[in-house]
């Protein structure tokens, strides 16, 4: 028995434990399970060896390279903060060509050939209308003048047996000086068995920007209902109704006027009023508004208190203007207003049509005020504040 303790002592001393054979790990490869030695595990006791793997073979050269190459290949580079940047940037320019590529896709799915047609018609409207506004505002203005008529006189011969219609030089260069352009404006002869026109003097109230009346012969009595008190005081009746039909068919064109001297008093004249004859007859204390000198003999001007000529002029200025005119306006007519008189004998010197933004009359001659001359008023506000009318009726 004693033999049987001493026997089974060192056996309770030993201790029982579970041994796996160690995977190798010298090896830089990757080893599948089942490539692993069949060791199932088991009970073994100290004073028995433990049993040890094989060896595993070294890998060879060749089999580490193509191991290297496939790590490299699965394990994605390091990328530095600029190629990040420029990453980045390519994307957000590619999304906003996508974009732009998908909505110019889509519009060109909407877009019908009806479409289109008033797209380009639009576009062409809007081209030419331009065109058009600039070549209104840039064209140069377009002046008529009426003409002077001189009638053939009993027996004469050659130039002076004809009709002539004509214009004096001065009230042309007057106009042109503010680099516009002039033209007479013949009477024209819807009548005649010869040469008859189918040209109306509307037509030319329609084509042109603005008329000046020129002076010239007296206005007859009878275009205001009266009749003659001197045969030289007849005046040109067949001027008077080529003028007056030319008058109104500007004013209702809504084109604007200036008449000079004779143009004055006919303008009074086409809206019903009268004019006196002749001034040193007719109007006792009146001063001398003509005389040999011509265009030389001139008086005072003062303009009336709140009148549109005296707003072109510095406050209270007295000029002075020629004066060459026997006739004179005697009575006003509807909607005429004066603008200026002669001081001294208040005969009417300048007169405006109310009912019309620019129908005004001078009794003086402006065309022969020489700029700079110190004695005589200088017309030209009158001048361009008749023409910047012409401009804005083109609108």
């Amino acid at each position: 028995m004693p033999d049987e303790k001493n026997d089974q002592a060192p056996q309770d001393a030993q201790k029982t434990e579970l041994v796996r054979p160690p995977v190798p790990t010298s090896l830089p490869v990757y080893i599948a399970p089942d490539t692993l030695p069949d060791a199932p595990l088991t009970a073994q006791t100290s004073t028995q060896p433990v049993p040890q793997p094989a060896p595993q073979p070294t890998p060879r050269p060749f089999t580490q390279a193509i191991t290297q190459a496939i790590t490299q290949a699965i394990t994605p580079p390091a990328t530095p903060q600029s190629a990040i940047a420029v990453t980045q940037t390519e994307t957000i320019a590619q999304s906003a060509a996508k974009d732009q590529a998908e909505r110019q896709a889509s519009y060109l799915a909407d877009e019908s050939p009806w479409r289109t047609m008033l797209r380009v018609i639009t576009a062409r409207l809007r081209a030419t209308s331009m065109r058009t506004a600039k070549g209104i505002t840039q064209r140069t203005l377009k002046i008529g003048v009426s003409a002077r008529i001189f009638h053939p006189q009993t027996g004469a011969k050659g130039l002076s047996s004809k009709t002539l219609q004509y214009l004096e030089e001065s009230i042309a260069q007057w106009v042109m000086a503010r680099d516009v352009m002039v033209f007479m404006i013949p009477s024209v002869n819807t009548n005649g068995l010869i040469r008859p026109s189918n040209i109306r003097l509307r037509d030319y109230a329609r084509h042109l920007d603005g008329l000046v009346l020129q002076g010239g012969a007296d206005v007859a009595p009878e275009s205001y209902s009266q009749q003659s008190t001197r045969p030289e005081w007849n005046g040109d009746r067949t001027r008077d109704m080529y003028e007056l039909e030319l008058l109104h068919e500007f004013i209702e064109a809504d084109k604007p006027l200036l008449g000079i001297c004779r143009g004055c008093q006919l303008l009074n004249v086409a809206f019903g009023g009268s004019l006196y004859q002749d001034i040193v007859t007719e109007v006792p204390g009146a001063i001398a508004h003509v005389n040999d000198l011509y265009d030389q003999h001139g008086h005072e001007l003062q303009f009336t208190p709140q009148s549109s000529l005296a707003q072109l002029f510095p406050p209270g200025v007295l000029a002075k203007v020629n004066s060459i005119h026997h006739q004179s306006i005697k009575n006003l007519g509807r909607d005429i207003k004066v603008e200026a008189i002669s001081p001294v004998d208040n005969i009417v010197e300048a007169i405006r049509y109310q009912k019309a933004k620019f129908v005004v009359g001078l009794q003086w001659h402006p065309e022969f005020h020489l700029t700079g001359q110190s004695d005589l008023l200088d017309c030209t506000p009158i001048l361009d504040s008749f023409l910047r009318a012409a401009r804005e009726t083109r609108f």
